[in-house]
């Protein structure tokens, strides 16, 4: 039922209670520290890393120093939590034991025992806050168990949870960093003129024995891990641009210098407006190195991570499908003599934004992101649709409509793998979509979203249904391979 203004208007408001006053300042708090972007330049926070949940919380500066709600700090690591405020003395009940704290004091109570704090307790709005530097000594006392904080990167870890890594290089041609981690782990890439950066906004990697790891090799010659405000970073040095890779459920990174090819790729036929790249004499880094593999395509599996994407079942995930469906991919291409990279080969989750760094750094003649619906049948075909503006000026590439020039290969893509779907009898739809991230990649891009054969959803799962529109996909882009700007 939907209420209109009007009605709204006429519903009575809710008394607040004192304690739910300081539940919803506690909650709203919480909530901000989650939606807020997590490297806005100006926000302090604090990581919390546990066996229970790892989160992060807003940091405030008081009379010189940096304070921090302790109700927010412990509450999600308790089963009985609360607080409550008795004139300027504030109680706090953790479990099995309690704290007191009076505004305006540096002496708190905690377990019976006095506490010293570094800094006044300080009493707003019912919420309590006590200076950062004081956790290391009031959070094993009223949680019982050890805790390593470190407070000028504010990180604070509640017992044995720190996720190790180390780092070898294999010296392969290319050469390669191969990072393995204790756990999981699922960081944010950023790539820049010799180095790529990978942050660790959520979980909880410490430092190896010495900050500076050094591999005596001129492609990838060091790695740097350092932790600021919350969040780790290890940022990989290299003379090339660089790639991550994972592997392992995410338990392993391996970094290499990214694809390049051999020679400057020649313009599409009836491509205005592009032409051969050739590097510059002056930036010899732009040139190839010798051995790297050129890939003819880029598959990417649709989602992953923690984005699972559309829920075709409830057993059934659309991440878990794209992935199945891009190693058949990758074989069939492979099979044709099509050499291929998987983007996405484990359970992890990359941004549209590393997804278009990573396909263009690497130059394929074709990208296919893949796609999967509970909706529908057989398959839909998407080239990009192009916004409006982003006008590209002289060598630079508006980065929303870099597929402008591209378009009229990535229509031949998909009609040739159109055609060959409908040889085969499955339904088959070409369609022009915003579907990033088409519109930002240099290269012919489609994007293929596969429907079930029939009525059951399930049936996305059949190795059959999958081998069938895979062989579909890699046939038709033989047929049409000559017309990409790639030589047979």
């Amino acid at each position: 039922m939907r209420l209109s203004a009007l009605d709204c208007a006429h519903i009575p408001k809710p008394r607040l209670t004192p304690k739910m006053r300081v539940r919803g300042t506690m909650l709203l708090a919480l909530l901000l520290a989650a939606i807020l972007p997590a490297g806005s330049a100006n926000e302090k926070k604090i990581t919390v890393y546990s066996g229970i949940s790892n989160y992060s919380l807003p940091v405030t500066d008081r009379n010189s120093l940096e304070y921090v709600g302790l109700l927010e700090v412990i509450e999600p690591l308790g089963r009985n939590v609360n607080s409550r405020t008795d004139g300027l003395r504030w109680k706090l009940h953790f479990n099995d034991g309690d704290a007191e704290f009076t505004a305006g004091k540096s002496r708190a109570k905690v377990r019976g025992r006095d506490v010293d704090l570094p800094g006044n307790f300080l009493l707003e709005s019912g919420r309590g806050l006590v200076p950062l530097t004081s956790l290391g000594t009031l959070l094993p006392r009223l949680l019982g168990t050890s805790i390593t904080f470190n407070p000028g990167s504010r990180r604070l870890f509640v017992g044995n949870v720190a996720t190790h890594f180390t780092a070898q290089l294999s010296r392969t041609t290319p050469p390669r960093l191969v990072m393995n981690f204790s756990a999981p782990v699922n960081p944010t890439i950023a790539t820049e003129p010799g180095r790529l950066r990978m942050s660790f906004n959520r979980e909880p990697v410490v430092a190896p024995g010495t900050p500076t790891l050094t591999f005596d090799d001129a492609a990838i010659p060091s790695a740097v891990f350092s932790e600021n405000n919350g969040a780790a970073e290890i940022a990989v040095n290299g003379t090339a641009p660089l790639m991550a890779s994972f592997s392992n459920d995410g338990r392993t990174i391996t970094i290499a210098p990214a694809p390049q090819q051999m020679s400057a790729p020649s313009a599409p036929a009836g491509v205005p407006g592009t032409a051969p790249a050739t590097p510059s004499a002056a930036n010899p880094s732009s040139a190839a190195a010798p051995g790297v593999r050129h890939f003819f395509a880029v598959v990417d599996a649709s989602h992953g991570g923690d984005d699972r994407g559309a829920a075709l079942s409830d057993k059934l995930a659309e991440k878990d499908v794209t992935l199945a469906l891009a190693r058949r991919l990758r074989q069939e291409l492979e099979s044709r003599g099509m050499s291929t990279l998987v983007l996405r080969d484990s359970d992890v989750n990359l941004s549209f934004d590393q997804r278009a760094i990573f396909t263009n750094t690497a130059h394929p003649a074709i990208y296919i992101a893949l796609h999967a619906a509970s909706d529908g049948k057989g398959v839909r075909l998407y080239t990009a649709m192009i916004p409006a503006g982003g006008e590209n000026n002289g060598p630079f590439v508006a980065w929303d409509t870099a597929q402008t020039h591209f378009l009229p290969v990535s229509q031949i893509a998909a009609q040739g793998v159109a055609s060959e779907l409908a040889r085969r009898q499955i339904q088959v739809r070409t369609l022009v979509a915003p579907v990033r991230p088409l519109n930002n990649l240099i290269a012919a891009a489609i994007a293929v979203e596969v429907a079930p054969p029939g009525t059951d959803v399930m049936d996305l799962n059949l190795p059959a249904y999958q081998q069938n529109v895979v062989s579909a996909v890699a046939n038709g882009l033989l047929a049409v391979r000559d017309r990409l700007g790639v030589p047979q």
